[in-house]
């Protein structure tokens, strides 16, 4: 959706990208507030979730040795502090919009996978769900940016409704509600969907799955401008650019599902 020719880069042609200081703090962050609710309920605290930062980064550090170069160099040391502080701002900014001691999530960091009747398969990772005792479903995520306008919300929300589609098919039950939580300014977006909502989801991911298809069967991974473009790590090899992106490698034409192509990332890279 963001760009064809970037998620032909990320997910056909697998092209390494340089680690990002903004996705690996997110990561720490999210790993953060995980790790919080392992905790005994009282003792989910602002001072025990920061103490939590160091030992989580370094795990991140021995799983992904190369985010150790992004500090690097003049001024690195200045940088890294800086960084760090806004993951402390972030950590401390959750629990100005809900207080964990009264919350105990029924999943953390949720694997769902499910088929539709076409076939094609939908998976990926819920960040939390919560279960009230009555059995309503409220799907959470955190996201480490700011809150979008609201001519952009519904784009924000597309991830949620996956989401929302696979565990309505694996249960067979709505969930009531769809919470983003924005820690880089503090906001909370709000969304109860129903089943309109989940089915015109179920289309809209089928169609993105024939757009693949058909590029696949093509060769013809269209490039779409936006402002992301100054931070994209392939701006050389595009052709809106100057560029010129290399020869397709060899690949089957037709993928019974899109999880047989595995993304570079986790991070959160939608379709």
């Amino acid at each position: 959706m963001t760009c064809p020719l970037l998620y032909r880069f990320r997910v056909i042609d697998r092209l390494p990208e340089r680690p990002s200081a903004a996705a690996a703090r997110g990561t720490l962050v999210h790993a953060v507030l995980e790790r919080l609710f392992d905790l005994p309920t009282g003792g989910r605290t602002v001072a025990a979730a920061l103490e939590l930062l160091g030992p989580q980064w370094e795990r991140l550090l021995e799983a992904e040795p190369e985010l150790a170069g992004l500090f690097e160099g003049e001024g690195g040391e200045a940088e890294r502090a800086e960084w760090l502080a806004q993951a402390r701002r972030m950590v401390e900014r959750y629990f100005t919009l809900e207080d964990p001691r009264r919350l105990e999530p029924a999943e953390r960091e949720l694997f769902v996978e499910t088929v539709l009747d076409s076939g094609l398969k939908l998976r990926g990772y819920i960040d939390r769900v919560d279960v009230a005792p009555g059995g309503d479903v409220r799907i959470v995520d955190y996201k480490t940016g700011t809150a979008p306008r609201a001519d952009f919300e519904a784009r924000a929300l597309f991830q949620m409704k996956f989401y929302a589609l696979v565990l309505w098919r694996l249960q067979g039950r709505v969930p009531r509600l769809l919470q983003l939580m924005y820690l880089g300014n503090g906001e909370v977006l709000r969304y109860e969907p129903d089943e309109a909502d989940l089915r015109a989801t179920q289309r809209k991911v089928e169609a993105l799955w024939e757009a693949i298809r058909r590029a696949m069967d093509t060769g013809e991974w269209r490039p779409r401008v936006s402002r992301l473009c100054d931070w994209c790590d392939h701006k050389e090899r595009c052709p809106q650019f100057g560029g010129t992106p290399p020869p397709l490698p060899v690949v089957p034409v037709r993928r019974p599902s899109p999880a047989d192509l595995e993304s570079v990332t986790r991070e959160r890279a939608d379709l």
